[in-house]
């Protein structure tokens, strides 16, 4: 059963890049590095305090790297169960086990859970939205100790893209104030996923 799904993912991930090649992924990657960069520059936008806004020049990420480009395998979790998710403070949202996604990287399959906001579900433009916070062993080095975020929308089919390019920070990690949710420790991953953002302080 692992063996085939490993070869679905690889034939799926390779029909993907058929239709989205290389480029256009590193063309996508690099709009949004931009578009994380100017938010945090805005000052009506940016979770920054002001001292710490005007120092801030730009995020370091790593190198932009397709190999963390994935077709995961989607499956819609039968009854999930809606619990209250840990945060960096006493909040607890809640939030519903959604899906399950099931991938490739470097020929280890791996697995998380996709979670569902119940408060966000009020607000029509998130009715699709899921999130997928994890943890792997580039935390307290490379990246934030807390863990970080991939945000993802419901599929049409059984299959999901995850581009580990675009996981970021929570605000937490820049900045008090913030309640930031805790990424439960089903998602965890026994690697080191070297994409997306890094960390590193904004001094005030």
């Amino acid at each position: 059963m692992k063996n085939l799904i490993t070869l679905i993912l690889l034939l799926s991930s390779i029909y993907s890049f058929s239709q989205k090649n290389q480029i256009e992924i590193i063309k996508s990657n690099q709009e949004y590095r931009a578009e994380l960069n100017g938010q945090y520059k805005d000052s009506l936008h940016s979770p920054l305090k002001k001292e710490a806004r005007l120092k801030f020049e730009a995020f370091p990420f790593y190198t932009i790297d397709t190999n963390f480009y994935v077709i995961a395998k989607f499956e819609k979790v039968k009854r999930g169960k809606t619990f209250k998710m840990k945060t960096s403070t006493s909040r607890k949202p809640k939030y519903k086990v959604y899906g399950k996604v099931t991938f490739t990287i470097k020929d280890t399959v791996y697995s998380l859970f996709v979670y569902q906001n119940i408060g966000l579900l009020k607000n029509p433009a998130y009715q699709d939205y899921l999130f997928l916070p994890f943890n792997d062993y580039t935390n307290g080095g490379e990246t934030y100790g807390g863990g970080r975020y991939l945000d993802v929308r419901i599929p049409d089919s059984n299959f999901m893209v995850l581009d580990f390019n675009k996981a970021y920070n929570p605000y937490c990690a820049y900045t008090y104030g913030y309640s930031c949710p805790v990424p439960p420790k089903e998602n965890s991953l026994n690697t080191k996923i070297e994409a997306g953002i890094k960390y590193e302080e904004i001094e005030d």
